[in-house]
């Protein structure tokens, strides 16, 4: 008998989804029926079960056409499967799940234009096609095409906006049901997925912590102070979900606190897990660290660009394997009670297109979301973000914490977004813990600063920290310093060497030795040092009060012998993309000489906002383009970028980074090589990658990546020096 009139029959006899290597046969009705159930499990959390059990139950039905189920067995022909369930939908007014199900392999398509034509790669122009092939009556499809009742969340019919937020969510849905499903097929026993403990007993875990240490019970005065503030994160957890700020000076230990409101509100109302975002890769691994100190490592998901997950055993080279690693796994969908990201992978996931992407977004639905140093989102993507954090609380059961030292101004968009929903303040008199944790004073210099006298003043004392606002104004100040003890940190240094530094800073500074350093703006926030004295060069007031928390952190010394002075450089050139930060900050401390008092705060971000202007706090028009008609899903993850990425990547073949280049040149290429690389890699400009490359000092790998060949051009003390950067602003 030929193959396909014998794959013919077995078409008559069974429609298929997946054939593993073994030959074992998952049934496409069984592959419809555990996607769909799946898909509503997750869907239910934010009452939207039904639109998960259909957009589920139908996705692969265009995989019961006979060419299909051929090429399953072996033709190679390539068949449109996603479509044939798609139009079925589509044609019964279910046009929410029929997006979904047209791109649950190739991404969200632009939802597109009634005019479109049959064929257009829009949503519209598919839902149009006649070329599909046709669909075998087997199986029977078990559910209803016609749409689902909305969740009640929505009082009458979807806006454009909210419309695409919850078709990334239910996409969200049915894609890591169809891969979940999928999965358990293929691989069977070996799927090492661990979903971690329970909330409760997350909370069991926390409750021993603080009792070992001492948290309730303190002796010193400023631990008092942080206790309070802990015992009203802890009571406050029992107020109804919603939208809430932790307004903490910073030193506060706003970490554990938030940590604890989250869990204690996760219990009181059923919430799934706990999302922490933080701002930066250079600042997660601290707080990150923390989290697995007080629940255990099993429960803590840190997913970033730097992250590598390895099987016990050594070093895994190939990419597949890695990803057998339970954390690994749970980077897809991050199902793991406690999730550690950075605001980067958070909201552009929000606002992605791809699968990949996406899948895991339905896993942030009825959870705490705390954003830790809120006022870092960007100001240029400041009014998506806020978009995005209104509807996961309307619509999608989060109770968001907005948690920072400087609470940004960010009531009136929250008003205007989510109006039936008040920001909730968990510690009530900021002023009073303002001036509770003074541990500084400020002092202007008047006149403008050079190099040579800023590094003069740092050479007068024994311990002092200078953030500058450029990686070229850091290597200047730095080289002007003499003796024993002088550091250096900016993003000139890759990233493994600047987490040694770090350590060995901390080292120092407990023994009392000399230890000066001058870094750029990543120390400020998130990294735990405890300086007497600090310089910081004139910025926006939310850095320079960040700044100021890494003077006389553990209050060992009065405010009047702790100095934060503010300076400005006179021979490093203007850095225009803080402009109108500087500017709100000249205005709020010609009439304020209280930096740190919350009215002085919230009048600079009122200033801030009111100088850039509404357009610019969402630059690139994501809003608009999420109110369009035509919903261009592709356009807005190709638009919606936190960090410019106008940048290229140099790596450093020096220490394990040696090794990881050599593995690359041996023609090693995965993703698990590159993550590891990351951690030996500095971002330049391009017009810097451009001269490096033209004199011969890189040898390129890709367009927009390289390695150091001339490695006189890297010193273990100020990192790279681009010979290109003479006369150029270069920010950290």
């Amino acid at each position: 008998m030929k193959k396909q009139e014998k794959n013919e029959i077995d078409v008559q006899q069974v429609l298929l989804a997946h054939i593993r290597e073994d030959g074992a046969e998952q049934t496409l009705e069984e592959h419809l029926q555990g996607t769909a159930r799946l898909a509503e499990q997750f869907a239910n959390a934010f009452q939207a079960g039904d639109f998960g059990r259909q957009a589920g139950g139908i996705h692969d039905h265009g995989k019961s056409s006979r060419e299909f189920q051929n090429r399953l067995r072996g033709d190679s022909k390539p068949v449109n499967h996603s479509d044939a369930g798609a139009q079925m939908l589509f044609q019964k007014g279910s046009d929410i799940s029929a997006i979904c199900v047209a791109g649950h392999h190739s991404g969200l398509p632009n939802w597109g234009a009634g005019a479109d034509p049959a064929g257009a790669s829009t949503f519209q122009g598919r839902m149009k096609r006649r070329d599909l092939p046709a669909c075998l009556p087997k199986p029977q499809l078990p559910l209803e095409l016609t749409p689902p009742p909305l969740p009640e969340s929505y009082r009458g019919p979807m806006n454009r906006l909210e419309k695409s937020f919850f078709i990334r969510m239910l996409y969200s849905c049915l894609t890591d049901a169809d891969f979940l499903d999928t999965e358990q097929f293929m691989q069977g026993d070996s799927v090492l997925r661990q979903p971690g403990d329970s909330i409760p007993v997350l909370n069991q875990k926390l409750d021993r912590y603080l009792e070992e240490q001492g948290f309730l019970k303190p002796g010193k005065e400023i631990n008092q102070k942080r206790a309070a503030i802990l015992r009203q994160c802890l009571e406050g957890g029992s107020q109804a979900p919603g939208l809430f700020s932790l307004t903490v000076p910073t030193g506060g230990g706003k970490t554990v606190s938030s940590l604890a409101f989250a869990l204690r509100h996760a219990a009181a109302y059923g919430k799934k897990r706990v999302i922490y975002v933080i701002p930066y890769c250079s600042i997660i691994d601290q707080t990150a660290g923390k989290f697995r100190e007080i629940l255990g490592s099993e429960n803590v998901l840190e997913h970033h660009s730097g992250v590598i997950y390895e099987k016990e055993g050594g070093s895994e080279q190939d990419w597949e394997d890695s990803c057998k690693h339970p954390m690994a796994l749970a980077t897809e969908n991050w199902d793991k009670p406690v999730i550690v990201t950075t605001m980067v992978q958070f909201f552009e996931s929000l606002y992605a297109a791809r699968s990949s992407r996406c899948r895991k977004l339905h896993n942030i639905a009825n959870s705490v979301v705390v954003f830790d140093e809120a006022q870092m989102m960007p100001v240029q993507h400041l009014r998506p973000c806020v978009m995005a954090i209104a509807q996961l609380v309307q619509h999608f059961s989060v109770t968001a914490v907005l948690c920072t030292a400087t609470q940004p101004s960010l009531n009136p968009m929250f008003q205007e977004m989510a109006p039936d929903w008040k920001i909730r303040e968990l510690c009530a008199d900021t002023l009073s813990l303002y001036r509770s944790f003074r541990r500084v004073t400020f002092q202007m210099e008047p006149a403008p600063l050079s190099c040579l006298e800023l590094a003069g003043r740092l050479m007068e004392h024994h311990q002092v920290l200078c953030i500058v606002n450029t990686r070229k104004a850091a290597q200047r100040v730095y080289q002007q310093l003499s003796g024993e003890g002088n550091y250096h940190l900016s993003t000139y240094l890759y990233p493994a060497q600047r987490q040694k530094l770090i350590q060995e800073i901390r080292d120092r500074l407990a023994e009392g030795l000399p230890c000066r350093v001058v870094s750029t703006s990543l120390i400020e926030a998130g990294v735990d040092v405890d300086f007497p004295a600090v310089y910081r060069e004139q910025a926006g007031l939310d850095s320079i009060l960040q700044a100021a928390g890494r003077c006389n952190r553990e209050g060992g010394h009065s405010p009047e012998e702790s100095i934060v002075t503010v300076f400005t450089l006179e021979d490093v050139g203007d850095n225009k993309s803080i402009q109108p930060n500087l500017e709100a900050f000249r205005q709020v401390t010609a009439d304020s000489d209280e930096l740190e008092h919350p009215d002085t705060i919230r009048w600079y971000f009122n200033l801030l906002f009111y100088q850039v202007g509404e357009d610019a706090l969402d630059q690139e028009g994501i809003l608009k383009l999420s109110r369009s008609k035509k919903l261009p899903f592709r356009e807005m993850e190709q638009k919606f970028h936190l960090i410019d990425e106008n940048t290229k990547t140099v790596y450093i073949p020096l220490e394990e980074g040696e090794e990881l280049v050599e593995r690359l040149r041996g023609g090693e290429v995965n993703r698990n090589l590159f993550r590891q690389l990351g951690r030996y890699g500095v971002s330049v400009y391009p017009y810097q990658f451009q001269a490096l490359y033209q004199a011969g000092d890189i040898e390129l790998l890709t367009e927009n990546a390289a390695i150091l060949v001339n490695l006189s051009l890297y010193h273990r003390e100020t990192g790279l020096s681009p010979q290109a950067e003479e006369g150029k602003g270069i920010f950290g």
